[in-house]
């Protein structure tokens, strides 16, 4: 009896070890797969690597800073591009309405930035302001913003009362250089205000030079073509004819010393010159178009001046 049960423990052992031999490695039918780690993404080749690093998204919109608001609490909007410490600073629709090309030309560089801001010089930072003043735009276009412009343009006289803010006042006669209170648009009286900056637009674009590094500006006008230098009874700078000549030579604009037409008082452009700051006045050809191959030619001259 304990022979026969020896025997079987023998015959037991040796089957257990044939089955651990023979089926100890096998697959486990229908078991899960491991899952991946977080880390790794798997191939069809059965290989894994490292994932891909997410991309930085691009914002679509430059950094906005409302800088004021108009007599009727409208926006007035700088776009940024860029981030070095000084600013080249482009401006506008100071006529409203009544220019409303110089507006649109502004937001044609904001679209030339987004798609190419290596234009940048290196340091600086781009600034737009296309409406500076936002009630002479809505009194013409209906619009506060970017607008689609008639398929039929406007009489240039119905444009007219687009020119000025809602207090009646032609905004470039009410800047601090040789201000009046009455000032001269043609052959015409104007309102330059009851003070030098007393209307809130002129403020705006004051209290904003005031506080940052302005290292060269450039306004838009309409409609003369040509490009034109500043002072404020003070002579033009050095920095302010090459960046006149630059614009000039590049648009194919006609460069002008000062402008001569006739007398201006309290003028944006002339103020800046009285700051210090290098600034140019930029017409546009006529009242309709933004000569944008001029402009764009003119703009990366104007920026390539700053790079080198």
């Amino acid at each position: 009896m304990k022979k026969l049960t020896i025997g079987v423990l023998v015959v037991a052992l040796i089957i257990a070890g044939i089955y651990y031999l023979f089926f100890r490695s096998a697959p486990i039918a229908n078991a899960p797969l491991k899952a991946p780690e977080q880390n790794e993404i798997y191939e069809s080749n059965g290989t894994s690597t490292a994932p891909a690093p997410e991309e930085t998204p691009v914002p679509e919109n430059p950094s906005e800073t409302q800088i004021g608001s108009s007599v009727e609490n409208r926006d007035i909007t700088a776009y940024h591009y860029g981030t070095g410490s000084k600013e080249l600073l482009f401006i506008g629709g100071i006529h409203g309405g009544y220019s409303s090309n110089t507006t649109l030309v502004a937001y044609e560089l904001m679209n030339y930035l987004d798609e190419n801001p290596e234009k940048i010089p290196e340091g600086y930072r781009v600034t737009v302001i296309p409406v500076l003043n936002p009630d002479g735009l809505f009194k013409i276009t209906g619009s506060e913003g970017r607008f689609t412009p008639p398929t039929t343009p406007l009489s240039l006289d119905s444009t007219i009362p687009g020119r000025f803010n809602a207090h009646n006042v032609d905004l470039n006669r009410n800047f601090d250089c040789e201000w009046q209170a009455e000032g001269t648009w043609q052959t015409r009286t104007v309102s330059g205000g009851t003070a030098a900056f007393s209307e809130p637009e002129a403020q705006a674009i004051r209290n904003y030079v005031e506080s940052h590094d302005i290292a060269g500006a450039v306004v838009w006008y309409s409609a003369a073509g040509g490009v034109f230098a500043s002072t404020c009874r003070n002579g033009i700078s050095g920095e302010t004819q090459a960046l006149t000549d630059a614009y000039a030579k590049a648009s194919g604009y006609r460069a002008y010393q000062n402008f001569d037409f006739y007398e201006i008082t309290g003028d944006m452009v002339n103020w800046f010159a009285k700051q210090n700051i290098p600034a140019i006045s930029v017409l546009l050809s006529t009242h309709t178009s933004t000569d944008w191959s001029k402009n764009q030619a003119g703009i990366d001259a104007f920026l390539n001046y700053f790079a080198e």
